[in-house]
C-alpha cells in the first residue's frame, strides 16, 4: 500500500517535472527554504516546468520548479519573472483578493504577496507547520494517534510537500498536502490551524485539491479519498468513492461535480456526492488539472499533453481542437475566453508556445 501511495504522488509530480521517476525530496539543508530562486536571463526560464496557474481579473500568476514565479498583468499575453524567496518546486497558487496571492510548494512552504504577485514573503515552511501540528496534537483530549504522527512530522523535518491552496474569500482558505496535511485560516492567513483531527482521513492520504461549491468545501486525494465539509471547514467527512485510485482534482461542471485523476479516470455526481458515475473520456493518461469555464463547460488536461472539454456536466468529454502539447499540469481561462496551459515546457496559449519576457521587476 505504501508503494502505491508513493507511486500516486510520484505520478502527479512526475507530470509536473516531466521526469520518468521522482521521490519526494528530503531537505537536508535548510538553505533551500531560505535561498532566493535563480533569476533566468535571456528567456532561459521558458523551458522550465510550470506546475500551476492562478488568476484574478487581468492578473495571472504561474509557478513551477526551482522556485519559479512568473506574473502577467495582461491576461497571459506577456510574462515576466519575479523574485522568489525559495528554491523549491512550487505547486499551487490562489488569489484571496485582487492584490493578495498565495503559493504553496515543497518543503511545506507557503508564500504570500500583497501587491498582485510582484513581491513575495514566506509565511510557513515544513518546520513551522510541524510545530503547529504538534501544538494542536498536544492539547488536552487530543487523540494520542495524532500526537505520535506530529512527533514523527517534527523528526522528519521539512520534507512534506504542500500540493494545493484555495482561498474562498479574503479571510478564509485551506492548504493541503502529502500525508494528510491540511491547515485552515479564517483571518487572512495571520494564523493557521491544523485540521487533521477534524478530517476523516484515517489513512493519512495525500491531499491534492480543494473546491468550494455552493455551501460545501470538497477535498480530493489519493486512495479514492473524497472529503466534504458542510460547516465552512470545521469538519470534513469522508464520501463514498467509486474509485480507489488517486484523484488529482475535483471541479464543477454545470450542476454536477467531477472528480478526476490517475489513468484517465473521471466520475461525475448529480446529487452532491451521494452517487457517482464514470465519465466518458478517451485517455488512459492521468488527468492532472481541470478548470470550469465561464459558460459552465469543464476542461481537463492530462500528462500526455491532451485537452478535453465537457458541455454536458462531465458526463462525456471530447478532445479539444488544440495541438497536442507536452505533459500538462494546469489550465485556466483568460479574459478573452482563450485557454492558458502550464506544463513540462512552460506556458502555452491555445496550443501555441508563448514568448515569455525575462524582464525582472526592480
Amino acid at each position: 500500500m505504501q508503494k502505491n501511495r508513493t507511486n500516486a504522488l510520484q505520478r502527479l509530480v512526475g507530470a509536473m517535472l516531466a521526469a520518468a521517476c521522482f521521490s519526494t525530496p528530503v531537505y537536508a539543508e535548510q538553505d533551500v527554504l531560505e535561498r532566493n530562486a535563480p533569476i533566468w536571463k535571456d528567456n532561459r526560464f521558458q523551458g522550465l516546468v510550470v506546475t500551476a496557474l492562478g488568476k484574478q481579473g487581468e492578473k495571472t500568476v504561474a509557478v513551477g520548479e526551482r522556485g519559479l514565479i512568473l506574473i502577467s498583468e495582461s491576461a497571459g499575453a506577456g510574462w515576466r519573472q519575479v523574485k522568489s524567496p525559495v528554491t523549491v518546486t512550487l505547486t499551487g497558487v490562489s488569489f484571496s483578493d485582487a492584490e493578495t496571492v498565495w503559493i504553496v510548494g515543497h518543503g511545506g512552504v507557503l508564500l504570500k504577496s500583497t501587491d498582485g504577485g510582484v513581491n513575495w514573503g514566506k509565511q510557513l515552511d515544513g518546520k513551522k507547520i510541524a510545530a503547529l501540528v504538534l501544538e494542536a496534537a498536544s492539547q488536552p483530549g487530543a487523540d494520542p494517534r495524532f500526537l505520535d504522527e506530529a512527533n514523527r512530522l517534527v523528526a522528519d523535518g521539512p520534507d512534506k510537500p504542500l500540493l494545493g491552496v484555495q482561498f474562498f474569500d479574503k479571510n478564509s482558505g485551506l492548504i493541503v498536502g502529502a500525508y494528510g496535511l491540511i491547515l485552515g485560516t479564517r483571518d487572512g492567513g495571520a494564523t493557521w490551524t491544523p485540521l487533521q483531527q477534524r478530517t476523516e482521513n484515517t489513512k493519512g492520504a495525500h491531499l491534492y485539491a480543494v473546491l468550494k461549491s455552493a455551501a460545501e468545501i470538497w477535498i480530493a486525494g489519493e486512495q479514492g479519498s473524497l472529503f466534504v465539509s458542510n460547516d465552512a471547514g470545521e469538519k470534513f467527512k469522508s464520501v463514498n468513492s467509486p474509485y480507489q485510485g488517486t484523484y488529482f482534482g475535483i471541479a464543477e461542471a454545470g450542476n454536477n461535480l467531477v472528480a478526476f485523476g490517475m489513468r484517465g479516470n473521471a466520475f461525475y455526481s448529480s446529487d452532491r456526492g451521494i452517487s457517482w458515475n464514470k465519465s466518458s473520456i478517451a485517455t488512459s493518461n492521468s488527468l492532472t488539472a481541470g478548470y470550469t469555464r465561464k459558460n459552465g463547460e469543464l476542461v481537463l488536461v492530462d500528462d500526455g499533453g491532451n485537452v478535453f472539454e465537457s458541455s454536458d456536466g462531465g458526463i462525456s468529454f471530447l478532445r479539444a481542437p488544440v495541438k497536442k502539447m507536452p505533459p500538462l499540469t494546469s489550465v485556466i481561462e483568460v479574459s478573452d475566453g482563450q485557454l492558458l496551459f502550464g506544463g513540462a515546457r512552460g506556458i502555452a496559449n491555445s496550443g501555441k508556445q508563448e514568448q515569455l519576457s525575462s524582464e525582472i521587476k526592480k
